[in-house]
Parts: structure tokens; C-alpha cells; sequence
């Protein structure tokens, strides 16, 4: 009898200590359910707790992808926020029509920055409730079980996929400013990285990336448009406005540890959703606000930018009260969680194609109900930080990208500058 008793605690302690999550769930966006984002369940056995490092929306349907990538391996470039000694992935069948099978997925470090090749010693094979293959129905989601690495902050990871079948429109996220890459065969744990010589400007399956911490203490979330999505910036350098606050999260003295989570779309809007198959616009910032940013691991503040494209975008929005309804909407969702929420003003336009002065005083108007305080919980004033001091409906030359609209690397960087670090902390709202 006390033989088997201490066989079955042994047994008990084996499950606890090597426990990992497992899920498909569902990927739709709605505020209705809970979803995988928002577990902890799946520790390692030291102390810590998991935050996102990595994420990126999933967009639409990857056009003239109706059998998917059948026996082809995608390796995936993605940038950490911040390291830790574990991780797990997050896969996104949402645009899907038929179920996604993937049969070898891996992780690894890239051996040096937008390289294929793997860092010697880091490749993992990654399992999905112990499994090497998981499928993901339509419209759903999989976290994988996690692995023990030692991730570094501000490092690029590869994370491969093989699909051994065709599985219908690939999920994806069409502005990386990231080059990924893709491989004939099963080739997910390569390390040398040879049989990847196409190249790809996309994101493919992969939304999410989580660590294992006990440094980071939560994340910082960003709902946004193309100018969160970074598409002016320099591709592979990771000059995202999120990037550089990642940046400043990490080496500022004081500054709260928190991770940063990209959750940008092109041509986003608050109000209206994008074409299932279009690379621009995705579902509206209302319809994601679950999925992109409420249900990623560790959430402790939220930032929203986006607004602009409801004003320039067909069909446009000429009622600025109707945007700022959907704005302080977004910040109910987020204090029903007791998030606190920064809102940025909207940035200017002058000159860009699309510029029409009366569509310029829609967003002043926007800009005025931002600045009183009664949307969000705090203000940080992305129009000031960039406008020109010479022409205030203009961006300021060095921040200009060139088309206007987008900052350069330089004023993404002024963007992240632009925001107090000390009204990231708490997580409770300032007003209910």
C-alpha cells in the first residue's frame, strides 16, 4: 500500500511538472467567449509567469492559395520583445475553408538577424498536447505545448511549419517589413537554413509568440492601423514605433517590465471591416479588439491608434462623434478586463493623396474629444510629436516617410518618444 502510494504521488508530480496547454480554439474575434490568450496553465516548473514577446493580427485569405502550401515548410522571422526560458507558439486557421494539418513545427533562434539558418543548439520540436501533428479546424486556433529555450530580448526567432496535405486559403499577415522564407518538402528542422531560398514578405499561420518569465512582468497591447503595422519602415530592421517603445521598456531606468505586442493592420478602421480576401483594412478594430489584444497572454495596458482611416477611407465617416463613440467603445472592452487605456490623437495628412481640408477638420474635431480626456484613460499626442511646427496639417519633413501619411524610422521613433512610460502602470482604469 505505501508502495503504490508514493508511486501514484510520483506520478502526480511527473504530470504537474511536465503539464503543457493544449487547445484549438476558436479565432473570431468575439467578445463573447474566452479564449486561449488569457490561460496560464502552461508553466514551466520555475517561478515566472507568461507574456507575450511577438504578435501579429492574422489579416485575410492569402489570395491564389486555395490548396494552401501542401508538402512545403514555411520558416517564419519573428522579433522578440523580451526573452525568457521558455516558450510557445500560437497558429491561426481563421480565414481557412478546410482544416489546417500541420505535422512538424519547430522553433529555433536565428543564427543572425532575417537569416534562415538556425543558432547551433536552439532548434526545438514543437507538439501540440503531446503531438507532433495537431489540425486546426476552420476558424480556430492552436497553442502549442511549450518548450524550454533561452530566449533572448530583441532577438529574431524561426518558427517553421510543414503541411503534408492541401488545407485551403492560408491565414496570413500581408506587411510583415519582415523577410520570411519558404522550403519544397518537410524541411522544419533544418538548421542550416539551404532549402529556404524563397523568399517571402509575409507572416503565414504564426499570430503569436509567448515566453516563459520571471523578469517581464505583463504587456503592453496595440490596437492600430498601418502606421502601428510599421509599413513605412525599414524592412528587417525593426523600426516599428512598437519596436523602438519596446526599446525604451527594456533600457529606461524605472520603466515598468513590460513586453510590447504589435497588433497593427494597413488600412484598419474603427467602425468598418475589410473584404475576408483583401490585404488592407481586416475586421474592424471593434470586431478584433478580443482576439488582438484582450486574449494576448499577460496584458496589463492597452494603446490604441486608429481612427484616421475611418475619415480618408471609402466609405468615409464624416460624423466625428461616430468615431469617437467607437473609440471609448474599445476602451469599455478593455476596462470590463481593468485594463488601462492610452489613446493616441490622430496623426496628419497634408499632402497625402487623400487630403481634403474639411476631412482634416473631422479629425481635429477627433482630436479635441482626445485631448479633453473623456475617451481614454490617458493621452498620448501622436499629432503633436510629428506634425510640422510650419504647417500643422503636415507630418515634419524628418518624419515624413515620403507619402505623407506614414512616418520614417525617425518618426516612429519620435512616436514611441512621444509616450509616458508611467502611465502604462496599473491595471486598473482611471474611469469607469
Amino acid at each position: 500500500m505505501g508502495y503504490a502510494l508514493l508511486a501514484g504521488l510520483a506520478a502526480i508530480v511527473v504530470l504537474v511538472s511536465t503539464a503543457v496547454f493544449i487547445g484549438v480554439g476558436s479565432d473570431d474575434g468575439g467578445l463573447d467567449g474566452v479564449t486561449q490568450g488569457t490561460r496560464d496553465d502552461a508553466a514551466p516548473a520555475s517561478s515566472g509567469n507568461w507574456v507575450g514577446t511577438w504578435s501579429a493580427p492574422a489579416v485575410a485569405a492569402e489570395p491564389n492559395t486555395r490548396e494552401g502550401y501542401p508538402r512545403m515548410s514555411i520558416r517564419n522571422v519573428v522579433h522578440t520583445s523580451v526573452g525568457g526560458s521558455g516558450a510557445r507558439i500560437t497558429l491561426s486557421n481563421l480565414y481557412g475553408t478546410k482544416p489546417l494539418t500541420i505535422s512538424h513545427a519547430t522553433l529555433a533562434l536565428a543564427a543572425a538577424p532575417s537569416n534562415p539558418t538556425a543558432a547551433t543548439g536552439t532548434m526545438r520540436r514543437l507538439t501540440f498536447g503531446n503531438s507532433r501533428t495537431v489540425t486546426i479546424p476552420p476558424g480556430r486556433k492552436a497553442t502549442s505545448d511549450s518548450v524550454r529555450l533561452n530566449v533572448p530580448h530583441a532577438a529574431d526567432l524561426l518558427v517553421t511549419t510543414y503541411s503534408p496535405k492541401p488545407s485551403g486559403p492560408v491565414t496570413y499577415h500581408p506587411y510583415a517589413r519582415q523577410t520570411s522564407y519558404v522550403a519544397e518538402g518537410d524541411k522544419a528542422d533544418e538548421t542550416s537554413g539551404t532549402a529556404f531560398t524563397q523568399q517571402s514578405p509575409y507572416w503565414r499561420y504564426l499570430t503569436a509568440v509567448d515566453v516563459w518569465s520571471n523578469q517581464t512582468r505583463g504587456a503592453v497591447a496595440v490596437l492600430g492601423d498601418s502606421i502601428t503595422d510599421g509599413i513605412s519602415s525599414s524592412p528587417g530592421a525593426n523600426r516599428r514605433w512598437t519596436d523602438f517603445l519596446a526599446e525604451r521598456l527594456r533600457t529606461e531606468r524605472g520603466a515598468p517590465r513590460y513586453s510590447v505586442l504589435n497588433g497593427g493592420i494597413s488600412g484598419n478602421r474603427v467602425l468598418v471591416d475589410g473584404p475576408r480576401y483583401s490585404p488592407n483594412n481586416g475586421p474592424s478594430g471593434l470586431t478584433r479588439m478580443q482576439r488582438d489584444v484582450l486574449s494576448r497572454s499577460g496584458v496589463k495596458a492597452v494603446v490604441i491608434e486608429m481612427g484616421l482611416n475611418d475619415i480618408i477611407k471609402t466609405p468615409r465617416q464624416r460624423d466625428p462623434g461616430k468615431i469617437v463613440e467607437g473609440l471609448r467603445q474599445l476602451v469599455d472592452y478593455s476596462h470590463a478586463r481593468g485594463l488601462r487605456v492610452i489613446g493616441g490623437t490622430l496623426t496628419p495628412f497634408g499632402g497625402h493623396r487623400g487630403y481634403e481640408p474639411r476631412l482634416d477638420a473631422i479629425r481635429q474635431q477627433v482630436n479635441e474629444e482626445i485631448r479633453s480626456g473623456k475617451v481614454f484613460d490617458e493621452v498620448v499626442d501622436f499629432d503633436v510629436a510629428l506634425r510640422d511646427p510650419a504647417d500643422p496639417s503636415r507630418l515634419r519633413p524628418a518624419y515624413d516617410s515620403g507619402d505623407h501619411l506614414h512616418p520614417s524610422d525617425n518618426g516612429y521613433r519620435a512616436m514611441a518618444e512621444a509616450l509616458d512610460l508611467k502611465v502604462l502602470k496599473g491595471a486598473s482604469p482611471a474611469r469607469t
